[in-house]
């Protein structure tokens, strides 16, 4: 008997992360051997655990579950990422399959299904949602510069172009420029509405 496919899940939910590990672990062919609920623990519980699979949320305190990827699949090259979560975007598709991810699940699907993914990319396939997969094909890229997804995302919770100027290193005219041109890419009236529109993309 061949030894079962191991998995960590980093899920900042603890219910749900304790679901997936009692669910996934009634599979003969699938065990469990940590989870994390942040996103700057992932990489360092992957050293330790060498898991074949995780299975990454994307909203993670800490760090992004989309910055993780890259940074995981270098440190631990032989494990595969599966992202698995509740914002099935586009944008959000696009850049986990770029950083390597091998899957992209939404949270609706039966646990089933993500039991089957974990073994068809161990077999070396690639796994997408469909609808997600159909939705993508008709999405657009981001206008956005790297630079100006950066201030825009350092926007958030209220924070003052002083803040995001001293945050990145940048001038005050320098972030408000950067501001004005992501708003006007965006067709928004303001950066809140900016950042909302992003966001809902999944170009942040």
């Amino acid at each position: 008997m061949t030894d079962p496919t191991t998995i960590l899940i980093a899920e900042d939910q603890r219910m749900m992360r304790s679901a997936l590990t009692t669910l996934l672990d009634l599979e003969p062919d699938l065990r469990v051997v940590g989870g994390v609920a942040r996103g700057d623990e992932v990489v360092a519980a992957a050293e330790r655990l060498r898991p074949d699979v995780v299975l990454l949320d994307i909203e993670l305190p800490g760090r992004s579950g989309l910055d993780v990827i890259a940074v995981l699949r270098a440190a631990v090259p032989t494990c595969d990422v599966i992202v698995v979560t509740t914002f099935g975007r586009p944008g959000y598709l696009a850049r986990a399959l770029g950083a390597g991810a091998r899957a992209f699940l939404v949270k609706d699907d039966p646990v089933g299904h993500l039991a089957d993914a974990i073994r068809r990319v161990r077999a070396g396939e690639r796994v997408v949602d469909p609808k997600l997969a159909a939705e993508a094909l008709g999405a657009s890229d981001s206008p956005l510069t790297d630079r100006e997804a950066d201030v825009l995302r350092a926007s958030a919770d209220g924070a003052t172009v002083l803040d995001i100027a001293a945050a990145l290193s940048l001038s005050s005219s320098t972030v408000r420029n950067y501001l004005s041109s992501a708003i006007g890419k965006l067709g928004a009236r303001n950066r809140i509405e900016a950042l909302i529109a992003a966001r809902e993309q999944g170009w942040l």
